[in-house]
């Protein structure tokens, strides 16, 4: 479901660490918009290990990557320099008024913790090593994806579990193609 009405005054709200929109941001190139959990998560962490490996290759596309997360910029840093995403362009919000702007809402409990995400987190933070850590942010707030392009989410992958795994390649192809 892409969520529909994205006023460009909420594309203007958005800050980027590097002091421009995110409108700004997305009209000079695609962007791939990532809504990160809190840095705790080792699905967040996953997913941070998971774009620094596919970093040239989305960012070969033109595509900017950017990130939103619940926590000040400082600390966010070090979680990106940690899994070498230096320079990472991103986007702090600590009251998630943006992942509601974007339709991403709260999880249930099974959404966060039924067995899948248990099953998952064991292989994610135990055996690929990602681990845990404190909750920085908000603990029920649920991850996205989204594509923007030329003023318009052009593709999107909203979360059903905490532990699902978007294919970023694959939400980059409708950029692609044009």
């Amino acid at each position: 479901m892409i969520p529909v009405g994205i006023q460009e005054e909420v594309l203007d709200q958005m800050i980027t660490s590097s002091g421009e929109s995110l409108r700004v941001t997305a009209d000079k190139a695609p962007v791939l918009l990532v809504f990160l959990r809190h840095f705790g998560c080792v699905f967040c962490r996953e997913a941070l290990a998971d774009i620094s490996k596919r970093r040239k290759e989305i960012e070969s596309t033109g595509t900017r990557i950017v990130f939103v997360h619940m926590t000040d910029n400082d600390i966010a840093e070090r979680y990106f320099t940690r899994y070498d995403l230096g320079n990472a362009i991103h986007i702090s919000d600590p009251e998630c008024t943006f992942y509601r702007a974007f339709g991403l809402m709260k999880g249930n409990f099974n959404q966060l913790f039924g067995l899948h995400s248990w099953i998952r987190g064991f292989s994610a933070g135990v055996v690929a090593g990602h681990g845990a850590g404190p909750q920085l942010g908000d603990g029920f707030q649920m991850p996205g994806v989204f594509v923007i392009q030329n003023g318009e989410i052009r593709e999107s992958f909203i979360h059903s579990l905490s532990s699902d795994r978007p294919d970023y390649e694959e939400l980059l192809k409708c950029c692609m193609m044009d």
